[in-house]
């Protein structure tokens, strides 16, 4: 008992002593280093920015869906030069010019998704102002109301409609898959932090067990009951133990800076991490993990979208090389005169179409390119995404798998390590008493120490493939519910 008792006071010294300089020691669970790292990592605020730049996006399309109004001018637009006038008789003389030319406009449009056309009412004023003979004039459309409209060409209206939802949803489900990807990364710095620490304890146990054995080995031989040979021997696992001590130290203080740097934690504390009390005894079906596969992540709905932008490159590339055709017209009034209320009063009407046509005649079969090219990367897109799609079923049905073996094997190491400890002491009692050799006692330390390494390594490698799962479905099993932000 009193041996235990010091061992404990040992290694609790030489863990505290490393802290003593940085401040006060503090323990976390998994579940906490988990929630460090979601909230206040650089990695996590990183993908905070990049939903926030999702989000602004977002809006600049739905802005672009409304109506706009703008307002235009040109004031002043002076003018004073000699300008070229061709005379009656055909010379050219160089007159004076001074003016002024300043405008002024208020326009409202609306973009048409389902045309790919632009509606817009327009109110505009203009002052002219000759400074040589000093005159001035005014013109301008009290209203203005007309269109533009592109015929049988690509509308990008309509594929962005379509688009856009699917990446702004996207943007929010890759958000918490980044969420997810962050807590996978602090489970494996997490257990590469704990099992140093285990061993770090475990060279401290041994290193006062060996400390212990070689003084007893010392007073066994001067009383003739030990060999030179078994004293040499635990002096031997001495000086390892000691050595095992001090790197095991070494990657104590290594690991905790990754895992402080990962985590974004400033404070100036000792990390002391607590091993997981067993696992849950929840149980994942493969079949609700993939339909939450199907329903949660970000890369379903980047299937669709990237479907529908091929799509939409198939359409592009047919309606940006065959016939054009633009269709502008715009209706309302006009009037001029010499004062700013002669524009208003009585104006007259105004009425303008104009159609405008481009038909390619010889292009030495660029536009037929053009149109194979897309229609080859749509083709290739489907497929892509059907072998994507197929690898994303495989993967989810493979880590349940694996969740399960590990949870298997985690029962089996935590037994083993059970048993191997209780040999060891046996052996060490044993030894003390002088009925065991140290060869038998030094194989029952190994199989001790490797039992316990092996239980951690089984938690580690449970604990990764669930939270692997839950980034992988975007689903927390052990609670029930869908993860959200």
């Amino acid at each position: 008992m009193l041996r235990h008792l010091f061992t404990i006071l040992f290694t609790l010294y030489h863990i505290g002593s490393m802290g003593a300089q940085e401040g006060r020691t503090v323990s976390f669970s998994l579940s906490q280093i988990v929630d460090i790292a979601q909230n206040q990592s650089i990695a996590a605020r990183q993908a905070a920015t990049v939903q926030t730049t999702r989000y602004w996006e977002w809006r600049s399309f739905q802005a672009d869906l409304k109506p706009q109004l703008l307002l235009a001018g040109t004031l002043p637009d002076f003018n004073r030069t000699f300008r070229a006038i061709t005379q009656p008789s055909g010379t050219i003389a160089f007159q004076p010019i001074s003016n002024n030319n300043a405008e002024l406009s208020l326009a409202l449009q609306q973009n048409i998704p389902a045309t790919g056309g632009t509606l817009f009412i327009q109110s505009n004023v203009q002052r002219f102002d000759d400074f040589n003979p000093r005159k001035t004039l005014y013109n301008g459309a009290p209203m203005l109301i007309g269109f533009v409209q592109p015929l049988f060409q690509f509308n990008p209206w309509k594929w962005d409609k379509q688009i856009e939802p699917l990446k702004y949803q996207e943007s929010q489900q890759q958000y918490l898959f980044e969420k997810a990807r962050i807590a996978t990364q602090a489970v494996d710095l997490y257990f590469n932090l704990l099992s140093a620490q285990i061993n770090l304890q475990i060279a401290a146990i041994n290193q006062s067990n060996t400390d212990t054995l070689y003084a007893i080995a010392q007073e066994r031989l001067r009383l003739g009951k030990a060999s030179k040979n078994d004293v040499l021997q635990l002096r031997l696992e001495t000086l390892n133990a000691r050595k095992a001590f001090a790197t095991a130290r070494q990657d104590v203080q290594s690991r905790t800076l990754q895992l402080r740097t990962f985590i974004g934690y400033r404070e100036a504390d000792l990390f002391t991490l607590l091993l997981p009390d067993g696992i849950p005894a929840f149980l994942v079906q493969e079949a609700q993990a993939l339909q939450e596969a199907l329903y949660n992540r970000p890369d379903v709905i980047s299937f669709q979208r990237q479907l529908l932008e091929a799509q939409r490159d198939v359409a592009r590339a047919r309606g940006e090389t065959g016939l054009q055709i633009n269709l502008n017209g715009s209706f309302g009034f006009a009037k001029s005169g010499g004062q700013f209320s002669d524009v208003y009063q009585n104006p007259q009407d105004l009425e303008s179409v104009r159609l405008g046509l481009s038909i390619p005649v010889l292009d030495w079969g660029r536009a037929r390119a053009r149109r194979e090219t897309a229609a080859a990367n749509q083709q290739l897109m489907q497929y892509q995404v059907e072998q994507a799609r197929l690898d994303f079923e495989n993967e989810i049905r493979t880590q349940v798998t694996l969740l399960e073996m590990f949870r298997y094997q985690v029962d089996l190491t935590a037994e083993a390590d059970k048993i191997a400890a209780e040999r060891y002491e046996i052996a060490q009692n044993r030894y003390i008493l002088g009925n065991l050799s140290i060869t038998d006692l030094s194989i029952a330390l190994q199989e001790k120490d490797r039992a316990k390494r092996d239980y951690v390594l089984a938690l580690w490698d449970f604990w990764a493939a669930y939270y692997n799962l839950r980034m992988l479905t975007l689903y927390d099993f052990e609670k029930g519910k869908r993860i959200a932000e």
